[in-house]
């Protein structure tokens, strides 16, 4: 991903925020363009190039008819194995292949003394992310204008372990999900700090297939605790690895997309980019 991605992502943000604003008046391509100090035809262009499909129909994906369909989808399918069995292989990929294993007290005790950590800073279709790596897997993903501020969140998680600026194998498996190349998924591996109630929530996520959402009702649900749908959103919310444990398509079970970690504009925009690529052009499902 260029520097160029986020100056696109920025202005696809900035460019939806302003037509949902000014959604009773319908506004034009024109209109959005002119909003956002672009051509029509380089919007349309850039936009298409970063959603897959055109503004008018990723609108539509980030509705609230369009999440409640989904979430009468899911219900009429929860716990049905013939549903869980019957999608396409592709769609299984993301829980399939991304494996979690939870760090021992050993490697987190004492602030992660005895870990050694390496970093990067690189962009993403969402916006710069920092991306860190023990050298068993992934431990820290997550979405950041500000490189000094990243690196700062991600010492607190860790505030004793040994820091390198290097982007390692791991994390370009990992990254390369953002190209959706989904060639390397067998070899991403997360390495987490976490209760065992949260890593369980955390592995019921990657269930959720690319394209779909649950609500938090539905993973205490599928985890076997019903009750705890508050302690799962809990969970949820500490989720320390953006987009890969895919937390953004857990919505309110309403429709409306409720809040996220990395700011509410993100997630209905990574709800709306996965959508239109699975709708809209039929791809690989994660």
């Amino acid at each position: 991903m260029s520097a160029q991605s986020q100056i696109d992502y920025n202005r696809i943000a900035k460019a939806i925020s302003y037509i949902q604003s000014n959604f009773r008046l319908q506004p034009s391509l024109e209109e959005v363009a002119e909003n956002i100090h672009l051509s029509p035809a380089h919007f349309q262009k850039i936009f298409t190039e970063w959603a897959g499909t055109s503004p008018k129909k990723f609108l539509q994906f980030i509705s609230l008819e369009h999440a409640k369909n989904l979430l009468k989808e899911e219900k009429a399918t929860l716990f049905d194995t013939a549903y869980e069995t019957g999608l396409s292989s592709t769609s299984r990929l993301h829980d399939l292949f991304v494996n979690i294993e939870g760090m021992s007290p050993a490697e987190y005790k004492n602030g992660g003394k005895s870990l050694n950590i390496n970093y990067s800073f690189p962009k993403s279709p969402f916006g710069s992310v920092m991306v860190a790596s023990t050298e068993k897997g992934i431990c820290y993903m997550a979405f950041e204008d500000d490189k000094e501020t990243a690196l700062g969140n991600l010492k607190q998680t860790f505030p004793n372990a040994s820091f390198f600026e290097r982007q390692d194998t791991l994390q370009s498996n990992a990254l390369s999900i953002f190209d959706q190349d989904w060639t390397k998924l067998n070899t991403i591996k997360l390495h987490l700090k976490g209760t065992d109630f949260q890593l369980k929530v955390w592995e019921s996520l990657l269930s959720i297939p690319m394209g779909k959402l649950s609500t938090y009702g539905n993973l205490a649900e599928k985890i076997g605790n019903p009750k705890a749908s508050r302690a799962v959103g809990t969970a949820i919310g500490s989720n320390p690895v953006a987009f890969l444990i895919p937390c953004h398509r857990v919505i309110r079970s309403t429709g409306n997309m409720g809040g996220y970690r990395w700011g509410s504009e993100r997630k209905q925009l990574m709800v709306g980019w996965e959508s239109s690529h699975i709708y809209s052009e039929n791809s690989i499902l994660l």
